[in-house]
């Protein structure tokens, strides 16, 4: 198999399918196409066996130093320059940009290329960085923003810094994809820090039940659902459906008789004794959800006041996430 024109727009596609379109940012089809079908004409050729997945964890290093390279499950022929920037740009690796320019130019000197064959790999090697890195976001999509696994989920970010790397080198030649990788950089659903290890993060969200549940990311289960649904909603009066439960008016008519206090005194008092005991015991994630009708008052209401109440009580880590409003606030550990 050759990693021709063809397999490249797989990848292309693969990225615009499971991570665009899964993480919401927005695209105009005709236009990016265009520059998908243009880094695909600069990608292809090239007659070295690539290994495509060319990471750490897929090299292995015998008591003699010699090394052997595994899982060629997605192996085939194309430029090398892939492998190259698989290895040096893995973003969990994080390396250092002078630390990859210097390895870069250790590996022109080892393949022993002219000054003008070591231009134009110079030269080429942006395109592959840009190909490699909407190939893996393509995949922590997939493992991550639809089957949920959390340590695809974590990888995103460090994905997001080297996207950011790219834009700063500019792409002229490619201008919505340009466009949208500014947006993806800059939203923070798609850019949320990773906690330390066994730090506890708390994910509240808001929803609305006609667009069915929360998906829970961390591969966990498990945590809260609260249904609001019983307490009064002040979507049905016409001054309040153009507002929020982030909105003064809508906030003076929940607490007005008292109904939601005594609603999430009881909610608070299971979240907090879960809290207390996952940060006893080292967990890492605890998912604590409010659901009502549309997503829009009494369950952002709730969701605020839960995310302040732990944050302020007990200084873990929280992510507030209004779903249906498309908003997420991320509160960071007090140490």
């Amino acid at each position: 198999t050759t990693q021709d024109h063809k397999s490249v727009m797989w990848d292309l596609n693969y990225f615009k399918y499971c991570f665009l379109k899964v993480a919401d940012i927005g695209f105009d089809e005709n236009a990016l196409e265009r520059d998908f079908e243009l880094l695909a004409r600069m990608a292809d050729g090239g007659d070295s066996i690539i290994l495509r997945d060319c990471q750490s964890r897929n090299i292995m290093v015998d008591e003699d130093d010699n090394l052997t390279f595994i899982d060629y499950q997605g192996a085939r022929r194309g430029n090398g320059m892939y492998d190259l920037v698989s290895l040096l740009w893995q973003a969990r690796a994080a390396l250092p940009s002078e630390l990859k320019k210097e390895l870069v130019e250790e590996y022109i000197v080892a393949r022993g290329f002219s000054p003008a064959a070591a231009d134009d790999f110079r030269r080429q090697l942006p395109m592959f960085v840009l190909l490699r890195t909407l190939q893996v976001l393509g995949a922590y999509g997939f493992r991550g923003l639809i089957e949920h696994k959390e340590h695809f989920v974590r990888s995103i970010p460090a994905a997001m810094d080297n996207v950011r790397e790219i834009l700063a080198e500019g792409l002229n030649e490619l201008p919505e994809l340009a466009r949208v990788l500014a947006q993806a950089s800059a939203d923070s659903r798609v850019n949320r820090q990773t906690p330390s290890a066994g730090e506890l993060t708390v994910k509240v969200w808001s929803f609305g039940y006609k667009m069915g549940m929360p998906a829970d990311a961390s591969g966990n289960g498990g945590g809260y659902v609260f249904d609001c649904r019983a307490i009064h909603n002040p979507g049905r009066y016409d001054d309040y459906k153009p507002l929020t439960g982030r909105d003064r008016p809508v906030i003076d008519f929940l607490e007005k008789g008292g109904e939601v206090q005594v609603f999430l005194e009881h909610a608070l008092a299971l979240v907090d004794s879960s809290v207390e005991k996952y940060m006893e015991r080292g967990f890492t994630s605890l998912s604590v959800a409010f659901g009502c009708t549309g997503g829009r008052h009494r369950s952002v209401y709730c969701a605020e006041k839960c995310a302040r109440h732990i944050h302020e009580k007990y200084g873990v880590r929280v992510e507030l996430c209004h779903r249906e409003r498309g908003i997420t606030e991320i509160s960071e550990s007090v140490s």
